[in-house]
């Protein structure tokens, strides 16, 4: 699919979340009926209570929430390409996904592209089931329903990756050392995050890491169908707040 599309209609992509709740304690007594139910399997597989298997939360979109999303796109420029990376990250999942529908929307007709490393497993079933939970209009890109296979907007590293095995697993900090990539992850994991959050400049330190894995994403992306000359893109890196954040629809 991405050898027939333009590059600069994708948008890649990546999220950090959190758990809704800080710790198990602070769920009401039926949201931890419901949690008990929803990690049976991990209790029973790892031998760990519910409350220790509450670590695990933040990848549940019942029990989770969105509080950085970045985003990128190879952008033509008068001398040379460039790699343009946005983010936003608030502790307003709300705003912040609002925010983020109205970026996707903001193409007119033209559906851009979604891509990202485990996409379809992960970022992109969370970001609707968030916007559903928040009684946010899904944007075109992530409304599947009734959609062939093919008519879907969504590309997925990780299934390149897999060229058919579907038992196989790489993560993004794996192939970007298998391709020679700078990796993101030795600044920070997805599981720092949410200890990271709640401290001073917590949150800003997450949207750069998140930031920083898009920059990685979009390298491996290209890597992965022949344009090596990615490494060599300058990167034009910038954070912004959900009120100004929108990429221009002319880009």
């Amino acid at each position: 699919m991405i050898n027939t599309i333009d590059f600069a209609d994708i948008l890649f992509l990546d999220i950090e979340t959190i758990s809704a709740a800080p710790r198990f304690s602070d769920l009401t007594e039926h949201e931890q009926l419901l949690w008990n139910q929803k990690s049976q399997w991990m209790q029973q597989k790892d031998g760990i209570s519910a409350e220790e298997a509450y670590s695990k939360a933040a990848i549940y979109a019942e029990f989770g929430k969105v509080v950085a999303i970045a985003y990128g796109k190879i952008m033509a420029h008068e001398a040379e390409d460039r790699i343009l990376v946005r983010s936003i990250a608030s502790l307003n999942e709300r705003d912040l996904l609002c925010a983020f529908a109205e970026l996707l929307c903001s193409n007119g007709k033209k559906t851009r592209i979604l891509c990202a490393h485990n996409g379809k497993e992960f970022d992109f079933p969370f970001l609707a089931r968030r916007m559903i939970i928040h009684q946010i209009q899904l944007p075109p890109q992530l409304q599947l329903a009734g959609k062939k296979p093919w008519e879907i907007p969504h590309l997925d590293t990780l299934e390149f990756w897999k060229f058919g095995d579907y038992k196989h697993y790489s993560s993004l900090d794996l192939l970007a050392h298998c391709l020679q990539i700078p990796s993101p992850k030795l600044q920070m994991s997805g599981a720092d995050v949410g200890k990271h959050c709640y401290e001073p400049n917590g949150l800003e330190r997450v949207e750069s890491y998140c930031r920083a894995d898009v920059i990685a994403l979009i390298r491996i992306a290209c890597r992965m169908h022949g344009i090596n000359q990615v490494m060599d893109f300058p990167v034009d890196e910038e954070s912004r707040s959900t009120s100004c954040f929108l990429i221009p629809t002319n880009n």
